[in-house]
């Protein structure tokens, strides 16, 4: 029997009870925790709640196609695996075993330089497509060497975050005395000023010296948007760092329709923030996402069993998906548009795991 078919559990909230019980209190407030009130993080699950379902009637559903691609490269689903600093806190395989998972899969992922192994050893031992993101602890020089070797071990895409100017305090773990891999990255692995003076300059440096399409993650404005767009960016990605930097900013799910409409379908738009279930990735497409990104729900899936947790995870957040898209009347991706949702009361109090109201029933 492989390890993915001794992954059994049957539903996301069991896999969200198994990554409860795996992890010591360090990593779960790690995984779980935001940034000093953790309003943002609540923020994120509240809006996503908040947009409901009109759902359309007699059409053919009979094979909902949730296929796209993204940077040259198919995608099962219309979901990337982002940047997650010391993943290897969840499973020991850490950036290798979300690499097997994503290429056995079918989807995108997004390496983090604050996690292990490094980028080159993950792509050594599992070849294909995926996205570097890098923290800049050094200077230009040290930057371009980074990519340059990212291009050379065979990554398609390359990743700046911007909302990460300085490393934010989150109190779970400044309370537990608690320092992660990627805490230690910004406050001792590197001079992390240098991601404080990131600039415009910076995107267009990287545009004009490497030929690799570039991501920039943590947009959360409009003229933003734009500017990026226009400055030659591949990818804008919506995100407020699952509410682990800035603490009291607008929902990501809100901020999606301002960056789309100001996009305008020129690059791929991904969203993150709050997403935990298959219907909340297709609220993310209906309201301007080309893809979503689930960042805890890879960390949960890892904690619960890793790359079989991540394999089994991931296959049961495609059925939801194709459900909830068969239900709504959405035959394929391209039918998904802002007349299917609207704004309404969410029902439950926002938390990070409300998405998985039977947490504690079963």
């Amino acid at each position: 029997m492989s390890l993915e078919e001794k992954m059994d559990f049957r539903s996301l909230t069991e896999m969200v009870q198994l990554a409860r019980k795996n992890l010591a209190p360090g990593e779960w407030d790690y995984l779980v925790g935001a940034a000093d009130t953790e309003s943002s993080l609540r923020r994120n699950r509240a809006a996503v709640d908040s947009w409901v379902f009109k759902p359309r009637i007699l059409n053919d559903v009979s094979a909902v196609d949730v296929t796209s691609e993204l940077l040259g490269s198919p995608m099962r689903i219309p979901v990337v695996l982002p940047p997650i600093g010391s993943v290897q806190a969840f499973d020991a395989g850490g950036g290798t075993s979300v690499a097997r998972a994503a290429k056995d899969f079918g989807i995108l992922q997004i390496l983090s330089s604050a996690c292990a192994p490094d980028y080159e050893a993950v792509a050594q031992g599992v070849p294909g497509p995926r996205i570097y993101q890098l923290y800049l602890v050094g200077d230009e020089a040290w930057m371009d060497d980074h990519i340059e070797r990212a291009l050379a071990a065979g990554y398609t895409g390359f990743c700046l975050t911007a909302d990460t100017q300085v490393y934010s305090r989150r109190e779970r773990d400044v309370m537990k005395g608690y320092v992660p891999q990627s805490g230690r990255t910004a406050t001792a692995g590197g001079d992390f000023s240098h991601q404080a003076m990131m600039t415009w300059d910076t995107i267009a440096h990287v545009k004009e010296k490497h030929d690799i399409p570039l991501v920039v993650k943590g947009v959360m404005h409009g003229d933003d948007a734009k500017r990026c767009v226009d400055a030659g960016v591949d990818v804008i990605y919506v995100s407020n760092h699952g509410g682990r930097q800035l603490d009291h900013t607008k929902a990501c799910v809100d901020a999606l329709p301002e960056v789309a409409e100001a996009v305008a379908g020129r690059v791929p738009v991904v969203v993150d923030g709050g997403f935990m279930r298959g219907a909340d990735v297709v609220k993310g497409l209906c309201l301007g996402a080309n893809f979503v990104g689930m960042g805890r729900f890879e960390g949960l899936a890892m904690a619960a069993g890793g790359y079989a947790g991540l394999m089994r995870g991931l296959k049961i957040l495609e059925q939801e998906i194709r459900i909830s898209m068969a239900l709504l009347g959405a035959p394929d991706l391209a039918a998904l548009n802002a007349s299917l949702v609207e704004r309404s009361v969410p029902l439950a109090d926002p938390s990070v795991l409300s998405a998985f109201p039977l947490i504690d029933d079963y």
